[in-house]
């Protein structure tokens, strides 16, 4: 069970990410795909903002003092009227089946104009002091319009550190012992009832798994991440990475692999639902590898993940061996790269990548 001092944050942030979850995969089945610009009226702009304003509104209704980072503004909307209609319709239309989870969430958004307030709420500047909820609507852009993997993710940070994290991935099959293969990148189906996964985690308290449900939340499991060996138990190991080679340096990883002796080629996935796979078996190690010596990751893009794989008995560092600081804004940045391993063999992964990279500590 969880932390006494995080159930209701737990709870709040499991149901507002089915509820948004629901919104996703509305917007998914019903909007023509083909376009990835989040500066018009894609499925990616309708998704994100609608799924961020119905997160925020369960957030406020239950937290109202706390800070939160969101990617999202309500600017373009108030100066785009159908586009602004088109995502009203869809945040009316995403409730959960069950009526008393919806009122645990506060109930529906009463208008159009409280929903653009609520997405300009998501403007804190983070920090190290003080509760700070990270929001990413849809993470994974690309994976979302492919049929592949995204992510709705929320997570709390408490005076800098991580507290409660949340993942819902509707891609995703919901049983936990079937293993990543090389086409989970793309044509997943969000159908069914073998498919689509909730991950949790509170701090010191174990990461676990659910299916993803359109009403109150479903009976939990908890995950562990592999036990590998670092002498002979890498040759069956998988490792994923990010699709897109301008988020992760592949030729790099491929390196990697082959010096830790992994023969099977990378699991190539969008989203943070990389951090949910390993963290229950399906994979055994994430590299998400500098591609720029400039580019600082966002706190929302790693938060949840980063907690859940945590306390499933991984590691979490960037590519020089420290943890990821959630406390400097909304970027991480003092981190570079990410490198995600079961404890016992983390070290092993990390003396390579920095061998590869030409790195040192």
């Amino acid at each position: 069970m969880a932390s006494p001092a995080y159930v209701k944050e737990l709870q709040v942030a499991q149901l507002a990410v089915q509820r948004a979850a629901i919104l996703t995969k509305r917007v998914f089945h019903e909007k023509a795909k083909g376009t990835v610009s989040k500066d018009d009226k894609s499925p990616v702009t309708i998704g994100d903002f609608g799924a961020q304003a119905l997160i925020i509104s369960a957030l406020r209704h239950h937290f109202p003092t706390d800070e939160i980072v969101a990617e999202e503004e309500a600017d373009q909307l108030r100066s785009d009227a159908n586009l602004r209609d088109t995502i009203w319709g869809f945040v009316q239309n995403a409730k959960l089946d069950d009526a008393a989870a919806e009122e645990a969430l506060g109930g529906p958004i009463p208008n159009v104009d409280a929903m653009l307030d609520l997405l300009d709420q998501g403007k804190s500047n983070g920090g190290a002091k003080g509760r700070i909820w990270t929001i990413d609507p849809i993470d994974g852009t690309k994976g979302f319009l492919r049929g592949g993997q995204y992510a709705v993710c929320v997570g709390l940070i408490v005076d800098g550190d991580v507290k409660v994290g949340v993942l819902g991935c509707p891609n995703l099959p919901t049983d936990d012992a079937v293993k990543l293969t090389a086409d989970v990148g793309a044509n997943q189906t969000d159908e069914g009832s073998n498919v689509g996964v909730l991950f949790s985690a509170v701090k010191d308290d174990g990461a676990y798994s659910r299916p993803l449900t359109t009403g109150n939340v479903a009976p939990s499991r908890e995950i562990r991440m592999n036990a590998l060996s670092s002498t002979n138990g890498l040759a069956e190991a998988s490792f994923c990475e990010s699709v897109e080679a301008g988020h992760s340096n592949q030729t790099e990883s491929a390196e990697i692999a082959r010096m830790l002796g992994i023969t099977k080629p990378s699991v190539r996935m969008d989203s943070q639902a990389k951090y949910g796979s390993i963290a229950r078996g399906a994979g055994d190690i994430y590299l998400r590898l500098p591609v720029s010596a400039t580019y600082q990751e966002k706190i929302w893009d790693h938060a949840a993940g980063d907690l859940i794989v945590r306390e499933a008995g991984g590691e979490v560092t960037d590519t020089l061996g420290r943890r990821l600081d959630f406390s400097r804004g909304r970027t991480l940045a003092e981190n570079k790269g990410v490198v995600a391993a079961p404890k016992n063999i983390h070290e092993n992964v990390l003396t390579v990548v920095q061998t590869v990279l030409k790195v040192s500590p």
